[in-house]
């Protein structure tokens, strides 16, 4: 079977998923669960940096699916309109919480485990892995989206557009935006370890 077969029976299937859930059918609903969880989860994680809320957000997300599936056009794709819920979310709940629960090694560890994932790969890595999260706290919600989107989930800038609902142009400001903070952080990192190296001889 080829790739575009399999997209064309995949997007068949959801269709026929989102037609029962409008029908109150729970065992679609749960169906779409176990096929979105995790790249939701890993999404809500990634902004909130916190696995309880990514949770609730998650499972707030569903209900939301559950509830509002008759205004849904099952000729569209669900997975821009289950993204742009869950982001949603997630801006309304963290204009609740402001701290910051798990160091970025941890988060980063979750969200991108693999071989060269083994504990003493993240020790060696934990100095820009500490940067990284002091970088991603000086960035907004809105900015910390569209990195989740576009690094862990793969999406494209016109897709990532299409999810927050705002021109191509906003999200490579934001990519842009956070990218130089980043490059800013590390270049001066690396300049006050150069100059301290060189003060030892």
């Amino acid at each position: 079977m080829t790739e575009d077969h399999r997209n064309a029976g995949e997007q068949e299937r959801e269709v026929e998923l989102i037609l029962r859930i409008k029908s109150g059918d729970l065992m679609a609903l749960e169906h779409l669960f176990k096929r979105y969880q995790r790249p939701l989860y890993q999404t809500a994680l990634g902004i909130t940096h916190d696995a309880e809320l990514a949770e609730e957000i998650v499972q707030d997300c569903f209900y939301r699916l559950y509830r509002y599936a008759g205004r849904l056009d099952e000729s569209l794709p669900l997975a821009p309109w289950l993204y742009r819920v869950l982001i949603n979310l997630c801006y309304s709940r963290l204009k609740r919480r402001r701290f910051w629960s798990e160091p970025f090694h941890k988060l980063a560890g979750r969200l991108r485990a693999g071989p060269g994932s083994a504990p003493e790969h993240i020790v060696e890595r934990r100095e820009v892995h500490e940067l990284v999260r002091e970088t991603l706290r000086e960035l907004s919600a809105h900015h910390r989206a569209v990195l989740v989107l576009h690094y862990f989930q793969d999406y494209s800038v016109a897709e990532i557009a299409e999810i927050l609902q705002c021109s191509e142009g906003t999200v490579k400001s934001r990519l842009h935006h956070a990218r130089r903070l980043l490059k800013q952080r590390l270049s001066k990192e690396l300049d006050l370890f150069a100059n301290a190296f060189s003060n030892q001889f």
